[in-house]
This record gives C-alpha cells, sequence and structure tokens, in this order.
C-alpha cells in the first residue's frame, strides 16, 4: 500500500489579507487535506504558526477580530520605525504558551529579511515569536527586529512566498497567494498609484515562485483591501475559502492525495 504523499504549504505575506489563508486552510481540511508543513511570510507567518499550534481555522479568525492588536500598536519614538510589535508580541506570547519551534503540533518554517546582508533566512528550530515578529516587520512601518546578530524585516520584502524551503521536504507543494489585484481603469491620485505599485511588487516576486508550486491559489481581487482593513476579516475568510473549493473542484487530484 501506498502511503500518503506529504504536502507543504507555503503562505504569502499581505497584512490582513492574509485571512484568506484561514479560508483556504478550512477548505482543504473540509476535504482531508492536511498540511504537514507549512513556511510562510509576514501574515502568512503569523496565520501559519496559530494553524500549526493547533488552532482551528475558525478559532483563530476569532482570535484576530477580538483582539485586533493593530488598535494597540504604540509609537516606537525611534528612526527606525513608526511602530513597534510590542503588541503582538504579546498576543503570540497569549496563545504561543512555549515559545520554540519544536512545540508546534506541524512543522513551520518563517522567512525573513535580512536588511544588513541583503538575503532570506529561514527559521524553523530554536525561540518561535522573535522570527515571527521579524517576518511581519514592515520596512518604515516597525522597528527591525534584531535577532541572532541580525537586523531582520519582512520575509515578503526579498520573499513572499517561501516554496523554496518546502522542495525536497514535501512531495507536493501547494502555494497561497493573498494579494491578486484586479484591473485598473483609472489610477486617482498618488498614493493610489504608490500602493499599487507596491503591490505589483510584491506579486511579481510571488509568481517568479509560482512554477515551483504544484497547486496554486490566489482569490481574485484580494488586492483592492487595505493592509489593515480588519473590518472586512470574514469577507477575506469566505474569499479564500470559496476560491480553495474551486481549485479543489477543478483538480479532483488533490482530494486524492489523501485517499
Amino acid at each position: 500500500m501506498n502511503s500518503k504523499p506529504s504536502i507543504g504549504l507555503a503562505l504569502s505575506g499581505g497584512g490582513v489579507r492574509g485571512i484568506s489563508h484561514l479560508g483556504v486552510l478550512k477548505a482543504l481540511n473540509e476535504v482531508g487535506i492536511f498540511p504537514n508543513q507549512i513556511s510562510g511570510s509576514s501574515a502568512g507567518a503569523i496565520v501559519g504558526v496559530m494553524y500549526c499550534q493547533g488552532y482551528s481555522p475558525d478559532e483563530v479568525l476569532k482570535i484576530v477580530i477580538e483582539t485586533n492588536y493593530f488598535k494597540l500598536m504604540r509609537p516606537a519614538i525611534s528612526w527606525k520605525g513608526l511602530f513597534n510589535l510590542d503588541s503582538l508580541a504579546e498576543l503570540l506570547k497569549t496563545y504561543l504558551p512555549v515559545d520554540e519551534f519544536s512545540a508546534l503540533k506541524t512543522p513551520l518554517i518563517v522567512a525573513a529579511t535580512d536588511i544588513g546582508k541583503g538575503e532570506v533566512v529561514y527559521f524553523n528550530q530554536g525561540q518561535l515569536i522573535e522570527p515571527i515578529l521579524a517576518s511581519s516587520c514592515i520596512p518604515g512601518m516597525f522597528e527591525p527586529i534584531e535577532y541572532d546578530s541580525r537586523y531582520l524585516v519582512d520575509g515578503g520584502v526579498l520573499n513572499n512566498l517561501p516554496v523554496e524551503p518546502l522542495k525536497g521536504k514535501s512531495d507536493l507543494v501547494i502555494g497561497v497567494n493573498c494579494n491578486h489585484l484586479p484591473e485598473l481603469g483609472k489610477v486617482r491620485n498618488v498614493k493610489n498609484l504608490l500602493e499599487r505599485a507596491v503591490m505589483m511588487n510584491l506579486n511579481f516576486n510571488v509568481y517568479t515562485r509560482k512554477g515551483a508550486c504544484d497547486y496554486f491559489i490566489e482569490a481574485p481581487g484580494l488586492g483592492k483591501y487595505g493592509v489593515f482593513d480588519l473590518k472586512k476579516a470574514p469577507e477575506l475568510f469566505q474569499a479564500g475559502y470559496e476560491q480553495a473549493m474551486r481549485v479543489i473542484e477543478a483538480n479532483p487530484s488533490l482530494i486524492q492525495l489523501n485517499s
């Protein structure tokens, strides 16, 4: 009898849009697909660590909505960034009682960017919370995280879909992007132009890795949502769920993975 293939799941960053990853996970779980390993950048790392800790997608959604740590961010009062990540750190300590990768029920890989050396760094052992904070540290908005003799920022700067650490360790890799941009008929203002340019760069970062995925899930139009627009959380969750179900229905081989 053939053993079931191991499944790796790579989750992109994208701020609150990462809530759509929870909908994807719920859809996969409903058809009997449970990742053996998850990798993530930024919001993908936050979703990933909560899921790998053992919380269900619905439980994580409830936690995110009820805590809304974005309202608790304090000014960093530093040239390094406008805010620090103390509130996120406290939130993670509440729900991750053991600050070690080894304590997770499902293995996790976290991508961050070494801003000094200009390279991607992957974490999958040792202390857990600091790498999660580093992976979520948007440059210019948050203070860089000093950890392991490095200054670290958002993993999405260089790798917003960390499939590389899953290759060779997983038989199949599913990539999930939460930043698809809808077509734009008119640029309204400079802010709109700059935001779209940043999103296009993030997506190029993802699409260069799309070919390394056996399956790719991307809910259409999520790029229209703001990075901190938590009011849209249920809508984002549902968008991820519905798109994952569409991909599953179009690829019966996915369901057969666990048969």
